[in-house]
C-alpha cells in the first residue's frame, strides 16, 4: 500500500483532532478526503507528510513508517499544503530550481525537469515572472509544480484548486487525473463537484472520526435509509394512494402523473408499485431509482454527528 493509516490519533489539549482513524490508499488510486472545517483533514495530512507528530497509532508511506523514516517518506511524497508557502521574491524557475536542489535532483537534467513540470501544471505563460507578481491561481500552480518536481510516488494535496477560476480548475483536474494513473493521490477539497469529477473513492471525516470510506457510487446509492424512486404513470393517480404504501416517508408530484417517492426499501417499493398498477389497472411509463448527490451524502453523514 502507498498509504497506510492505523489507529491514528492526535490530541490538542482536551480536543481529539483525529480519533483512532484507519484507512489505506493503493497505487493508482485518487481518493477524495472530505470533511467540514475542523474535521481533521489537514491534521491527518500533516502527520502523513511528517510535519506533525501523532499522539497514537501509526502512518506509513510506501511501507515506511513516517515516525521513524521521515526523510525517506518525504522523498516519496509531493505535498501541497492548504496555505501554499512560496518565496514571492523568487522567479518561478528559480524557485523550482531551489526546490529541486532540496530534493537533490541531478543538475544535469534539471532544466528539462523544470520545463516538464511547468508544462504539466500550465505555468508556461507566467514562467518568467516573479512569484509575487502572479495571481493566486498561478501561485497555486507553482506550489503544485514544486510538489511534482522530484517525481514522487505519492501526492498529498490539500485544497489543490483553491483560488483557481473555473477554466483553471478543469485544467488542474485533468492534471490530477493523469497523475493518478501511476501515482497515489490523496486530496482534500470543499468543492464536491470536483471530487465527483476526479475520484472513484471518497473518505469522509467528521469531528476526528471517519464516517465513510467507500466508492462514490456506493455512497450515493446506500449511505442513508432515504432512497428515492421516481415513477410515472400513463393515467392520473391520486398521490394519497402512493403516500399510504408501506415504508414511504414522502411523495412529491413533480409533474402530471410523475412522482418522486422517498422510502426505506428501494426493492420493496418497486414490487409495491407493480402490484398497485395491476390492482388498479394502471400503466407504469417509467420507474427508476435516483442516486443521492455527493452533497446530500456529505450533509447527511456530517450533520447527523453535529446534532
Amino acid at each position: 500500500m502507498s498509504i497506510t493509516v492505523s489507529n491514528l490519533t492526535k490530541i490538542y489539549g482536551e480536543q481529539k483532532a483525529i480519533n483512532d482513524i484507519s484507512f489505506k490508499v493503493g497505487k493508482g488510486e485518487i481518493v477524495g478526503f472530505l470533511g467540514p472545517n475542523g474535521a481533521g483533514k489537514s491534521t491527518t495530512m500533516k502527520i502523513l507528510t511528517g510535519y506533525l507528530e501523532a499522539d497514537g497509532g501509526s502512518a506509513e508511506v510506501c511501507d515506511t513508517k513516517v515516525s521513524t523514516g521521515s526523510i525517506n517518506t518525504k522523498k516519496k511524497i509531493g505535498y501541497l499544503p492548504e496555505a501554499n508557502p512560496l518565496y514571492f521574491d523568487m522567479y518561478v524557475r528559480e524557485y523550482l530550481e531551489f526546490v529541486a536542489g532540496v530534493h537533490e535532483i541531478d543538475s544535469k537534467n534539471l532544466k528539462v525537469k523544470i520545463q516538464e513540470v511547468i508544462t504539466t501544471v500550465g505555468l508556461t505563460p507566467e514562467a518568467n515572472k516573479k512569484i509575487g507578481q502572479l495571481s493566486k491561481g498561478y501561485k497555486q500552480r507553482v506550489g503544485l509544480a514544486a510538489a511534482l518536481i522530484h517525481d514522487p510516488e505519492v501526492l498529498i494535496l490539500d485544497e489543490p484548486t483553491s483560488g483557481l477560476d473555473p477554466n483553471q480548475i478543469v485544467e488542474i483536474r485533468e492534471v490530477i487525473k493523469r497523475l493518478g494513473k501511476d501515482k497515489t493521490v490523496l486530496f482534500s477539497s470543499h468543492i464536491l463537484q470536483e471530487v465527483q469529477a476526479i475520484c472513484d473513492r471518497v473518505i469522509i471525516i467528521n469531528k476526528g472520526n471517519i464516517v465513510a470510506d467507500d466508492t462514490l457510487s456506493n455512497l450515493q446509492n446506500g449511505t442513508t435509509d432515504k432512497h428515492i424512486v421516481i415513477v410515472q404513470f400513463k393515467e392520473n393517480v391520486d398521490i394519497k394512494i402512493l403516500q399510504n404504501l408501506p415504508g414511504v416517508s414522502n411523495v412529491i408530484a413533480t409533474e402530471t402523473s410523475k412522482f418522486k417517492i422517498q422510502n426505506i426499501n428501494p426493492e420493496g417499493i418497486r414490487k409495491q408499485l407493480l402490484e398497485l398498477s395491476l390492482k388498479n389497472d394502471l400503466n407504469i411509463v417509467s420507474l427508476h431509482s435516483e442516486s443521492s448527490s455527493l452533497e446530500e451524502v456529505f450533509r447527511n453523514l456530517t450533520s447527523n454527528l453535529n446534532q
